[in-house]
């Protein structure tokens, strides 16, 4: 699409939906919570009751952050994605607002179209074929024990971790998914992470450190690793070295559910080849937009506001703008975000 003819797109969508979304407010932090050895109904903090989840299942997210459901995703629709995924990155499909993402260690002058210069692919909401992830049955029958009935697609991303080129770019660091997110409550924000292949350690495979969800939105910054990092690729800056740490070795088309406080990274890619996963960050309707300013997540916003001022030519957009426009209503109805 024309980059006149996109801005100009993006100009009438936030327009139309600055008239349906509420007033912003100040942020504030997520406190801590108590133990849950002992769980009784009314002591859900982080799930919702609709006969989905069993209590054991309630019970394990409640006090980790995380639950991974095996063999959730098809095949079939893996094999779809994969394709589509391959269409991009030849360029035969160039859907409106995605984000095409090399590795740091690829220059300019190397990239060629090819499925092996791309390291993410992220905002698909305007890919029909790839925003089928986030419309799966099988997937929103999950994330509504999370957010509710009323189900926005937020962010999404498809991830295709490169073989590591020996200075270790392919890992990433230790973070909170909160940090990105200008909106609240977070305990009606989850994420869907799809294998797209066995994914372990060799390949980099998640890593969780379980119960952090319980604690507050941490300071991110980059990293000062050595052989360079990846564009957007925050870490936290100070954590517990001692918290106990849990990789999620899972086979194609397991899908881990987790809580945006969640401590999570990957390690780097030591096989030989590309360790792919689809996902999408999803969010009750009802969650309201908060002013970042003057909080640790500004750094963050500035970076995606800059980007996205630069892909669409516009000098007065705000973080705002820019998460109202890849958010997708996909189950319900749209109401604040």
């Amino acid at each position: 699409m024309h980059p006149n003819r996109a801005s100009a797109r993006l100009c009438v969508l936030l327009r139309h939906l600055r008239c349906r979304s509420a007033g912003t407010v100040v942020a504030h932090h997520t406190s801590g919570v108590g133990s849950l050895a002992s769980f009784h109904p009314q002591q859900f903090q982080y799930t919702r009751e609709n006969n989905v989840l069993s209590l054991e299942n309630r019970k394990f997210y409640e006090k980790n952050g995380f639950l991974v459901i095996k063999n959730l995703v098809s095949d079939a629709d893996i094999q779809r994605f994969r394709n589509e995924f391959e269409r991009i990155c030849r360029e035969e499909v160039k859907p409106f607002g995605l984000s095409v993402m090399r590795d740091v260690t690829i220059a300019k002058s190397e990239y060629v179209p090819s499925e092996k210069m791309v390291s993410k692919v992220q905002d698909f909401q305007e890919d029909e074929e790839l925003f089928r992830y986030c419309t799966l049955p099988e997937i929103l029958k999950y994330v509504e024990c999370f957010t509710g009935p009323n189900i926005m697609a937020m962010h999404t991303m498809l991830i295709n971790k490169p073989p590591d080129s020996g200075k270790k770019t392919s890992r990433h660091p230790l973070h909170q998914d909160l940090h990105y997110f200008p909106f609240r409550p977070s305990n009606s924000i989850v994420c869907a992470w799809t294998a797209m292949e066995h994914i372990d350690r060799n390949n980099g495979c998640l890593v969780v450190l379980p119960g952090t969800h319980q604690g507050s939105l941490q300071p991110h910054d980059y990293p000062q690793w050595e052989g360079g990092v990846n564009i957007m690729f925050h870490g936290i800056q100070d954590y517990d070295k001692n918290n106990a740490r849990v990789h999620l070795v899972m086979e194609k088309g397991d899908t881990v559910f987790f809580h945006p406080l969640l401590i999570h990274g990957s390690g780097r890619n030591k096989s030989q080849g590309f360790r792919k996963a689809i996902s999408c960050h999803f969010a009750d309707a009802n969650c309201h937009y908060i002013d970042v300013e003057g909080t640790s997540q500004e750094n963050i916003a500035k970076e995606i506001v800059n980007m996205a001022s630069k892909m669409y030519g516009l000098n007065d957009i705000t973080m705002k703008d820019v998460w109202t426009f890849r958010g997708r209503v996909v189950k319900g109805e749209r109401i604040n975000l």
